[in-house]
């Protein structure tokens, strides 16, 4: 069992996302070393409903496209007012918007947002956004990969989780974090573990041998390997290391 440290009376890393559907939280954020950090007060999250800042009766959050098309896109003037009110009393958050047209959400970007105060996600639908409140809020466009989701409420949680398991405590070990995919620009070596012997195939001998030094090189061989063939966009700009 994971144990959290005690309240220091720092503040808690914040998330707070702007979603139509805020019942969809926490979610899977509620459990495991995630939801034992959120229950524990390391980290925070507010689900804040995009249709309580509607225009009228109805709470209308939507419009046709200008210049015609098909579906409907979110009005600037409640998501600029449903941002507004999430920055209220945290002005400093950084506002992102979970885009397919947006920047690659990394490793590294994540350890970014984890070393600040949290952030701000929206959590689109529809069409998209008005670009207007995207400029007027300075909001920063951020991707999982190429291709479409129905919403960006699951994009949102992937993202929280990458940056919540950064945060000093929630994983119990720092050498898990160095040592896990993206950490060097490497993709991570293969694990085992017992049985040593299973369907015929056996752990390496190498791991096997108590030679710390040659495991480290096996395992950076591993990896090196692996990146090469599935990722080789990750070692183009990756400095060459010292032989």
């Amino acid at each position: 069992m994971a144990h959290f440290p005690t309240s220091t009376g720092a503040a808690p890393w914040q998330a707070r996302v702007l979603t139509l559907f805020p019942e969809m939280f926490p979610g899977p954020l509620a459990v495991s070393l995630v939801g034992g950090a959120l229950a524990a007060g390391v980290w925070r999250l507010d689900a804040i409903g995009i249709r309580d800042f509607g225009i009228g009766k109805h709470r209308t959050v939507d419009d046709h496209p200008a210049g015609g098309g098909a579906g409907m896109v979110l009005r600037c003037d409640v998501v600029g007012a449903a941002i507004d009110a999430a920055r209220q009393d945290a002005p400093e958050l950084p506002v992102l918007f979970a885009s397919p047209r947006g920047e690659p959400y990394t490793q590294r970007l994540a350890g970014e947002l984890a070393a600040g105060p949290g952030l701000i996600m929206l959590a689109g639908r529809f069409e998209g956004v008005d670009e207007r409140v995207i400029e007027a809020r300075g909001m920063r466009e951020v991707s999982l990969g190429d291709y479409v989701l129905s919403g960006g409420e699951l994009a949102a949680m992937v993202m929280i989780d990458a940056c919540v398991r950064l945060l000093p405590g929630v994983i119990g070990s720092a050498a898990s974090l160095s040592e896990e995919s993206f950490s060097a620009g490497l993709l991570e070596y293969p694990q085992y573990t017992r049985p040593r012997q299973w369907e015929g195939r056996a752990i390496p001998e190498t791991l096997m041998s108590g030679d710390h030094k040659r495991i480290a090189a096996w395992r950076r061989e591993q990896a090196e390997r692996i990146t090469t063939a599935r990722r080789p966009d990750l070692t183009r700009d990756r400095p060459k290391r010292d032989t």
